[in-house]
């Protein structure tokens, strides 16, 4: 058994039994292979140290109230790895392969997966990188595919209650019609400074603004925005915004409450007309926000439901939980029972 004080989980990176590998040469994808290493050694020219080809997913297994265990929606994080992989010329992992590893990796770790009620899951990230040898600028020709897995808690240590954010005007997480909409690293790379200036500050993250414009809500940092009003869920619509999984749930639960859903822009100003705002993804789930901070201007948006999560807020997310741990019917066929 292992030693875990699952209530007391946070999102880190905790030390699990075996991840699982594939390699690719010579046009193939290798048989998957188990590892108890937690290291990867490659090439000292490897096309994902120098130019960037890399690109990563991160998706959870929950043990259900029944005793079950589910992963979540798995193939939608395929189609958004194989997406990333052909907008910077990686070698695209088929789906056959993607949920053996997916499965392979939940079951070697099973001691790992936190107990029914202590709020944890099993997060596993899948990660493609080029590890073909290059100088000059061009696409590797061997690639590595790998899945490990952790147990956590929440992302933001608030959990599910209301985090303040800061507007940022003086860094773009993404170009207009560069790799916004794909999970590659360097848009996190981008992201970094303005979201460690910005913890230092007292928020939980940086919002950024449409980089063309910066009139228009683009990303909160780590999470796509919501919002709603007037019974309507809006969230950007932009090429520069990662589709999140967990937003194309909520937008799907959202209208199953009986609310309106509107994916479009949202100018700046209209921060002041809505009543809850949230930030959500498949690490902080939904991230409710109390208030947000323009940076630039000083002007400080704050939402109706204040310091505690209003009240579709907490619906949705008593609705998508219910359904990963199995208390409600998964009537979407978004899970896949592996154990």
């Amino acid at each position: 058994m292992v030693d875990i004080n699952w209530k007391e989980l946070t999102f880190g990176y905790t030390k699990t039994d075996y991840n699982v590998r594939s390699y690719y040469k010579d046009g193939k994808w290798s048989p998957l292979e188990k590892s108890d290493s937690q290291m990867v050694s490659m090439h000292i020219a490897a096309t994902c140290l120098h130019y960037g080809q890399e690109s990563f997913e991160g998706l959870k297994a929950f043990r259900g109230k029944d005793g079950k265990v589910r992963v979540f929606r798995w193939q939608d994080n395929c189609t958004r790895l194989q997406h990333s992989a052909e907008a910077i010329c990686m070698a695209v992992v088929p789906e056959d392969l993607f949920k053996e590893a997916v499965f392979e990796v939940v079951r070697l770790n099973e001691e790992y997966i936190p107990p029914y009620g202590t709020g944890g899951s099993l997060y596993l990230r899948p990660l493609l990188i080029g590890t073909g040898a290059r100088v000059g600028v061009k696409p590797a020709d061997e690639y590595l595919f790998l899945i490990f897995a952790t147990p956590v808690g929440p992302y933001f240590k608030e959990g599910f209650n209301p985090v303040r954010m800061q507007i940022v005007h003086d860094f773009d997480r993404a170009a207009p019609k560069g790799t916004g909409h794909v999970k590659v690293g360097g848009n996190y790379a981008a992201s970094l400074k303005a979201g460690e200036r910005a913890h230092h500050e007292g928020y939980a993250a940086s919002v950024f603004l449409d980089s063309k414009t910066h009139t228009k809500i683009d990303e909160a940092g780590p999470a796509n925005f919501f919002a709603i009003k007037n019974g309507t869920y809006i969230t950007p619509k932009s090429h520069s915004i990662l589709p999140s999984i967990t937003n194309m749930s909520l937008r799907t639960l959202a209208n199953d409450l009986g609310l309106k859903v509107e994916e479009r822009s949202i100018p700046l100003e209209e921060l002041d007309t809505f009543e809850e705002a949230g930030a959500c993804g498949t690490a902080a789930v939904i991230s409710p926000i109390s208030e947000i901070q323009d940076r630039e201007t000083g002007k400080i948006y704050k939402f109706p439901s204040g310091d505690k999560a209003g009240k579709w807020c907490t619906q949705l997310y008593q609705q998508l939980q219910g359904i990963q741990y199995g208390e409600l019917e998964d009537k979407f066929g978004w899970c896949e029972i592996v154990l």
